[in-house]
């Protein structure tokens, strides 16, 4: 097992890394079981993001003039992916949203810190339960950890599959907005992102669109 670590100091610069790097230090295979079962996908063995300044905007990729390569993601989606994040309505065709579990977390997590101090490490939203291996597509995110040290809120993020091409940037951009909307409730300053994953991965279907942005044609 390979572990790749990537420091960047924003959300698109942490993209552009990890999309650069992929052909390099990914793994390639056939998918047997999941999303896209049959296509091929290169993944990461293991992953660890650390972000610094993941406030800075903008906060999902921009594309270069001239580039011929579409958007991975808008603020629109991500904003309609934030709201999957903290409410627990699901639509009519949704086996989970991420706000059936985060909901209650959230505001119990905001209270924790406001009530009783910031040094806890029981500050910790889970996400799914021992029913989640029987969905027929699981929930990615799987915990949402956090830590208020230096006077900041941090997250610490985990996936168990990671889109990189427009998952990536729109669930950090999404999350990015839900960690400054709790800092401002704790009352404290907005701090890092440190996400892992060991299934961070692009379809065959975006090899060429991320070659082309990255210039590794």
């Amino acid at each position: 097992m390979n572990i790749e670590w990537i420091k960047a100091r924003d959300l698109p610069d942490a993209w552009f890394q990890c999309v650069y790097h992929i052909f390099d230090k990914g793994y390639e295979y056939t998918i047997d079981r999941g999303s896209f079962k049959g296509q091929k996908r290169i993944e990461y063995d293991y992953i660890v993001v650390h972000i610094s300044h993941p406030g800075t905007r903008p906060l999902i990729p921009d594309i270069p003039p001239g580039c011929s390569v579409p958007p991975p993601t808008s603020m629109e989606y991500v904003e309609q992916y934030l709201e999957k994040l903290i409410t627990s309505i699901k639509g009519t065709h949704e086996t989970y949203t991420y706000g059936e579990d985060l909901e209650k977390q959230i505001d119990e997590v905001i209270r924790m810190y406001r009530e009783e101090g910031p040094n806890t490490n029981q500050a910790y939203m889970a996400v799914g339960n021992a029913s989640s291996l029987l969905l027929e597509d699981p929930q990615c995110l799987r915990g949402v950890d956090t830590r208020i040290r230096y006077g900041k809120l941090h997250f610490m993020l985990y996936f168990r599959s990671w889109d990189l091409w427009a998952g990536f940037p729109s669930n950090l951009a999404a999350l990015q907005l839900l960690k400054e909307s709790m800092a401002k409730e704790i009352g404290v300053e907005d701090g890092e992102i440190i996400a892992s994953s060991k299934g961070l991965h692009l379809y065959d279907y975006c090899w060429d669109l991320a070659r082309t942005r990255t210039g590794r044609k």
